[in-house]
């Protein structure tokens, strides 16, 4: 009994996908030119950084983080850095172990950027300066994106 229903939850018309939590799970700001930095009339340039990760937490159960840094310059003088990791803890049931990567890599993120870019344009405008609001990120371009960087360097290795 336990194999059919083992394998009824493997099949691909009984996949689920549940949030259990979404939370920040790291936050850092420096504002190191204040506040003389608010006096500059030129305009800043934002660079962005950013990473995801993703893990099984116990069996079915898995934590997605995102983080994005945020670092503002104007000419040589760092105006702000923010760096901040935004965590979804997600029940992840019925995926094929081949198809995790993916889901982990685009489907969580996209659940939890659009906590993240709240959070960093919280932490901006706290900082003093105009909220940073950052564009719509397609996870699933950068993922194929990225595959796609591996294979040459997969081949190289068997070579």
């Amino acid at each position: 009994m336990a194999d059919t229903d083992q394998a009824d939850a493997q099949a691909p018309g009984n996949a689920s996908f549940s949030i259990e939590k979404i939370y920040v799970k790291d936050l850092s700001l420096e504002n190191p030119g204040a506040p003389q930095s608010f006096k500059l009339q030129e305009a800043p340039q934002i660079e962005i950084g950013m990473r995801t990760s993703g893990e099984p937490i116990e069996p079915d159960v898995y934590e997605s983080v995102l983080t994005i840094t945020l670092t503002a310059r104007a000419g040589d003088k760092t105006l702000f850095l923010v760096e901040a990791a935004q965590a979804g803890i997600f029940t992840i049931r019925g995926i094929p172990p081949d198809q995790m990567p993916s889901v982990l890599a685009v489907h969580c993120p996209n659940v939890i950027f659009p906590y993240l870019r709240e959070t960093l344009a919280d932490a901006v405008t706290r900082a003093g300066f105009p909220p940073v609001h950052l564009a719509p990120i397609n996870f699933e371009a950068l993922y194929a994106q990225q595959l796609a960087q591996q294979q040459p360097q997969t081949a190289a290795l068997a070579n």
